[in-house]
């Protein structure tokens, strides 16, 4: 067995677990703080990785510093989306189910946005460097793979950084844990609740970047992304950042070595048959759920 293949895939894979860690952070936060399963989570990160494409094709601008375009604008469309879709379904008595039904239509109706506005053909995003590459030795990395890596990493840490270190962070953490003593000491639910969806779907624009940089996409690749997330929030452990960005990390590598040693319709049945062999033992996850 070739150590050079073996290690090549192990870093590709780490790469890849990274990105799918910044795109499930989010939808982790949702489902913990808010009981909300966002469906359209994924699609909203497609949606990041078509206006980057939109602003590299039109404007030049790299995929890299449109995230700063699409981020803010992502936030503040969510605030508007929970006011008008979220909020009153945290009313009814089964907020899980009502938020899959509610959610999964907005998927659907994202999905067709995106196919009349950008059509339903494969997009790639070719910034100036994407036929560069980092050579080490016998290890070769595309540059647009080390840039996605690159803002994964950046935009977890940020987020861990955000609930650890910043007021609003700790309130989030606070309703999280024990939403009734958080109120009584004066958190906002209803305002921390909104801050945590904008900030959970501006995270799944930056996420959709990170990929797109990596892999190619069309309007109906929010399907695929949206499995991949519901694997890493469950292994991860919900609510949980730390755990999130192990399991991404753990699927990417996962993946990467079955890309390599197995033909490619074998790979999602290795990945899914050793998770679920892992949660049999382990159903709560790598990170038992008390803290992010």
């Amino acid at each position: 067995m070739d150590a050079v293949l073996i290690i090549q895939s192990l870093i590709s894979g780490i790469m890849m677990g990274m990105v799918y860690a910044l795109l499930g952070v989010g939808f982790s936060l949702t489902w913990g703080v808010m009981h909300v399963i966002h469906i359209s989570h994924a699609a909203f990160g497609l949606i990041g990785a078509y206006l980057s494409y939109s602003l590299l094709q039109y404007c030049g601008v790299d995929p890299v510093v449109s995230a700063a375009v699409s981020v803010p604008l992502l936030f503040i469309t969510a605030c508007g989306l929970y006011q008008l879709l979220i909020r009153p379904i945290t009313r009814a008595q089964n907020i899980v189910m009502a938020s899959m039904i509610l959610t999964f239509g907005l998927a659907i109706i994202l999905e067709n946005i995106m196919a009349l506005i950008w059509k339903a053909d494969p997009r790639v995003l070719t910034p100036t460097y994407s036929s560069g590459a980092l050579i080490a030795g016998p290890f070769y990395f595309q540059y647009p793979h080390l840039v996605g890596f690159g803002l994964s990493v950046l935009g977890i840490t940020a987020i861990y950084l955000f609930l650890k270190k910043t007021y609003t962070g700790m309130a989030v953490r606070a309703a999280w844990q024990q939403p009734e003593a958080a109120q009584l000491y004066g958190v906002n639910l209803y305002r921390i609740s909104m801050i945590t969806f904008a900030l959970a779907v501006s995270t799944a624009g930056a996420g959709g970047i990170s990929l797109a940089l990596l892999n190619s996409f069309e309007p109906h690749s929010h399907n695929l992304w949206l499995i991949y997330l519901f694997l890493v929030v469950i292994v991860g452990g919900v609510g949980n950042v730390i755990g999130t960005a192990l399991a991404g990390l753990i699927i990417g590598v996962i993946t990467g070595l079955s890309m390599a040693f197995l033909p490619f319709q074998w790979v999602n049945l290795v990945t899914f048959g050793l998770l679920m062999i892992f949660l049999i033992f382990r159903p709560h996850g790598l990170i038992k759920q008390e803290g992010m």
